[in-house]
């Protein structure tokens, strides 16, 4: 009998040969640079020495003491790690030969089995238009590919009610006690009021928001009448694409709700990473590792905050 192509056997096997083997070798087995707070949990507080990291000092207690200090660290090899599936309907549209669903699993397999394969433990959660399925945090390879074989059989739904990203988000919050590195994979496509959960979940883990999204939702095409379906609702109209006034009101939407999208996850303090559906997902992890690495960089630069800055220095050699 020959093998499905969307078998999670096949897919997990020729994504390890298509991507994280290509990773290996482009980030030398470094997965630091995805995973910025790998394998770290708080021991200490002491005050800061000449030649410690900056990136450790603890603000709330250095302006509280006047005296800089610095969180020590011990290794802790068990990380746990969540992925926040919005499957709704929407995220069954393409344009093209991809899906954002194909998206989202094929980079649930990578990023699972770059955790897994270092012993650390992957967990999901489900959302159609309600929190449908929890699989426990386990580690292993057979455990990713059950994870990938459940994304796989959940069926397609034509329509449901308005997503709310704002039920997954407090299911989330309520189930995960323990600090968890936490990929929310969606294309927020959403009701409003999310971005405050949002907000909270990021004050007790480190928090990835994964936006998937395709080319013709950002920008329509000169098609001419074309019927279109909201995939959440069903409803159905048609649209004049031809006509370059309707098509500007369109990139004007698409371009308020970038921002706002966008200042929700910089206001979150989360880090985002931006997919469509005609990515490649190799560059696109690439992506995302230089933009951790620069980030880290960037609060590694010694650069103190406004309201301490003004007052105090740190101590000199």
């Amino acid at each position: 009998m020959s093998e499905s192509p969307s078998d999670p056997e096949v897919v997990l096997r020729r994504l390890e040969w298509t991507v994280i083997r290509r990773l290996d070798g482009l980030l030398h087995g470094d997965y630091r640079t995805l995973f910025r707070g790998f394998g770290l949990d708080l021991a200490d507080l002491r005050e800061y020495q000449y030649h410690d990291d900056v990136r450790h000092i603890d603000w709330n207690v250095t302006a509280r003491l006047a005296t800089p200090y610095v969180r020590e660290y011990h290794e802790d090899r068990d990380l746990t790690a969540w992925f926040l599936l919005d499957l709704s309907p929407s995220l069954d549209f393409g344009s093209g030969a991809v899906r954002k669903r194909g998206v989202a699993s094929d980079l649930v397999a990578v990023l699972a089995r770059l955790l897994s394969r270092h012993g650390n433990r992957v967990g999901a959660i489900f959302y159609g238009d309600r929190v449908e399925t929890v699989i426990a945090a386990k580690s292993g390879r057979r455990h990713v590919l059950h994870i990938l074989h459940a994304m796989q059989a959940r069926p397609e739904r034509t329509h449901s009610d308005a997503t709310d990203l704002a039920v997954l988000l407090r299911a989330a919050f309520a189930l995960m006690r323990r600090r968890s590195l936490v990929f929310i994979v969606s294309d927020f496509i959403s009701t409003p009021g999310w971005a405050e959960h949002l907000a909270r979940l990021a004050m007790r883990h480190e928090v990835v928001a994964v936006r998937l999204f395709d080319p013709m939702e950002m920008a329509l095409p000169d098609l001419g009448l074309v019927p279109v379906q909201d995939a959440e609702t069903g409803e159905q109209l048609t649209v004049d694409t031809h006509d370059r006034r309707f098509r500007k009101r369109f990139a004007d939407v698409v371009e308020q709700r970038d921002k706002a999208l966008r200042a929700s996850f910089r206001q979150a303090g989360v880090d985002a990473l931006e997919l469509s559906t005609d990515d490649d997902l190799l560059d696109a992890m690439l992506r995302f590792a230089d933009l951790r690495k620069r980030r880290s960089q960037r609060a590694g630069g010694g650069m103190l905050p406004g309201h301490i800055e003004a007052t105090h220095e740190l101590p000199v050699a």
